[in-house]
């Protein structure tokens, strides 16, 4: 039997065993976590009127007002965006860590510890600092999309020893790399001449979704659903790196080739992310392995249960960061890094 064939056989088997009642689960914890994060605030609305609120708003006339008009436009303008917004960054930085563990073979890979979140940051503040024509026109989104391929590039040739992949020289070079582009990003924001401005573009970049709005979730949420489908069609590809890159070359596979198709890939999510949510700490570290955890490492499995996974855990996250601390709002990198600076140091630990 040829590796190809004996890798097909391998995906093919129980793929609909555990997959398809873990989705469900997930899909109304999804439903029920946007439910909480849409009711839970300064003013309570009762999940019946959420449901109404928005009822109403998609289909006028079609419920019985049981609600203010405050509570209507803190649901509709303010906390469903929001929620939404959670949803889709929190599903994105899932998949981005669980292609980037794969795609350098580390266990460890996060595009915040890679240095990524990083170098899209300081794309997305130039362009916050001194306007679009600093990158020559680049919006905000195409700023943070090269920050972060520059970042990812320039660590995928550090790590390289001999013309591989070292997983600590990949972990240094990120960690090297990410202290950079914050130092560089710090000095743009000293030389700002608003210091409230510097001091509000700082608290974004620690991650917040408090400026979400309806007119910001187009983009990231036609480049998720786009990077999602095609991630899907190369779970054969990612299984095979997963084995090593021996196993992926014997089995046809150009990994030169898919390495730097999923790097641009990877590398416009995160700079699309960024830019609406700012940098979000240890989502794809911890995500992915919890995926792994409850449906094994078949990347078919891996990649829509990551997905699920992160969206449900940013939203719980972003409750925690709105009502912790009430009145006053965490960073979501705050509330993150209690889970996930724990969740790294087990992980190095049980690497050995």
């Amino acid at each position: 039997m040829s590796p190809l064939t004996a890798l097909r056989r391998r995906d093919a088997s129980g793929i609909s065993g555990r997959l398809w009642p873990v989705v469900a689960v997930l899909a109304l914890a999804t439903v029920a976590s946007t439910l909480l994060a849409v009711s839970v605030g300064a003013v309570s609305v009762a999940p019946g009127q959420v449901w109404g609120i928005v009822a109403d708003r998609l289909v006028p006339g079609s419920v019985s007002v049981a609600w203010t008009p405050a509570q209507a436009q803190i649901v509709w303008e303010f906390r469903l965006p929001r929620a939404l917004l959670a949803l889709l960054v929190g599903a994105g930085l899932a998949l981005v860590g669980a292609v980037l563990q794969a795609l350098v073979r580390n266990p460890l890979a996060d595009p915040f510890l890679l240095g990524v979140s990083s170098g899209a940051s300081l794309g997305a503040v130039l362009v916050f600092v001194f306007g679009t024509s600093v990158l020559g026109g680049l919006s905000l989104s195409a700023a943070a999309f090269l920050g972060a391929l520059l970042a990812l590039v320039l660590v995928y040739l550090l790590a390289q020893r001999s013309g591989r992949i070292t997983p600590s020289r990949l972990l240094l070079a990120g960690v090297a790399l990410a202290y950079l582009f914050q130092a560089a990003y710090s000095y743009v924001l000293q030389q700002a001449q608003s210091g409230r401005a510097a001091q509000q573009v700082l608290f974004w970049l620690l991650g917040s979704l408090g400026g979400a709005r309806w007119e910001m979730l187009p983009i990231p949420a036609a480049v998720l659903l786009a990077g999602a489908a095609y991630l899907l069609f190369q779970y054969r590809p990612l299984n095979a790196l997963s084995s090593g890159e021996e196993s992926a070359i014997s089995l046809g596979i150009n990994v030169t080739a898919l390495r730097v198709r999923l790097f641009v890939l990877t590398s416009l999510l995160v700079g699309v992310l960024v830019a609406t949510s700012g940098a979000i700490a240890f989502v794809g570290l911890i995500v992915p392995h919890a995926a792994r955890m409850i449906v094994g490492a078949d990347h078919r499995r891996v990649l829509p249960v990551s997905a699920l996974l992160g969206a449900v855990f940013l939203q719980l996250v972003d409750v925690a960061a709105r009502t912790v601390a009430a009145p006053q709002e965490l960073a979501l990198s705050v509330v993150t890094a209690i889970f996930g600076v724990p969740f790294f140091l087990w992980l190095l630990r049980r690497r050995g």
